[in-house]
């Protein structure tokens, strides 16, 4: 006798959506986003604000509507349980939030469906040691940042590579970035890009007095660790845009690859240098005025 056939649908795909309620523009997008979100899945939960926990419920995607800046938050909110993250982008240049609003009908069936890949990116932990002790531990998906700071004159950066001083950087200030963060403040720095899959770091010197002074790029297993001997009473570490805190004499600032690692969904046809074309304005040939 051969068993009825089982009446139940397969299991939906449970999300967690993340926006930044405070800016009251996002806020709105994205509630009338959200029933287009809920034609292809289900919501497991909601959050509008970037400094609450994160939901410990069982989901098997985050949406995070805004652009990078967005991104960037909700992975350091997930902390070292990450979750593959699809980023709708209402911000500007969108790297990381490459999937348009107008677009979500079109994509959402596509997840669903399985047709898609979920991107592992490095992620690093940026730890500050003073007088023996470790004063704080930050995690990271873009980069690490020493920026000379007011008086705003030029600093003396040493770069340590597994201990060992690699050089020292006069500049008005040092970034130490990812793959994923070599298309921010590094590009504007006129640092390499870095595939974003690749296990590197890069380290740029910001305004270098030295001109032979270039960017680095190294492996991610390495421990990287800068000082800063006579700073200046602004100097201060950044991490992904964040002010840790003010750099002192005899800090040493320690970079070193994370075992969490960002998660980014990325769907059929919107591989990494279609979105560096687009974004970037990789035209391919010059644009002529006409006459």
């Amino acid at each position: 006798m051969t068993a009825p056939a089982s009446s139940k649908s397969p299991r939906r795909l449970r999300a967690i959506l993340l926006v930044d309620g405070s800016r009251q523009a996002l806020a709105d997008q994205a509630a009338n986003l959200r029933s287009i979100i809920e034609r292809h899945l289900d919501v497991a939960a909601s959050l509008d604000n970037f400094h609450d926990p994160f939901p410990e419920v069982d989901a098997d995607l985050v949406v995070v509507f805004g652009g990078d800046g967005s991104i960037l938050r909700a992975a350091r909110q997930m902390g070292f349980t990450q979750l593959p993250v699809l980023g709708v982008n209402l911000g500007r240049l969108g790297f990381l939030a490459e999937i348009q609003p107008e677009d979500l009908d079109e994509i959402l069936p596509q997840i669903v469906a399985g047709q898609y890949r979920v991107v592992k990116h490095l992620m690093f932990e940026c730890s500050v040691h003073r007088s023996g002790h470790e004063e704080s531990r930050t995690l990271g998906l873009n980069e690490a940042v020493v920026l000379a700071g007011p008086s705003f004159s030029m600093v003396e950066i040493q770069l340590f590579v597994d201990d060992h001083l690699a050089t020292t950087y006069s500049c008005d200030g040092l970034i130490v970035s990812t793959p994923v963060g070599s298309t921010a403040y590094n590009l504007a720095a006129g640092g390499p890009i870095m595939e974003k899959s690749l296990q590197t770091l890069v380290v740029s010197p910001i305004c270098p007095h030295t001109l032979t002074n270039r960017p680095v790029i190294d492996s991610a297993d390495h421990v990287y660790e800068l000082a800063v001997p006579k700073p200046n009473e602004g100097t201060t570490l950044l991490v992904d845009g964040k002010p840790i805190g003010q750099v002192l004499a005899d800090d040493r600032i320690r970079i070193e690859r994370s075992s969490a690692e960002f998660q980014l969904i990325e769907v059929r046809g919107r591989g990494y240098y279609r979105t560096l074309r687009e974004k970037l304005g990789w035209g391919g040939r010059l644009k002529l005025k006409e006459s």
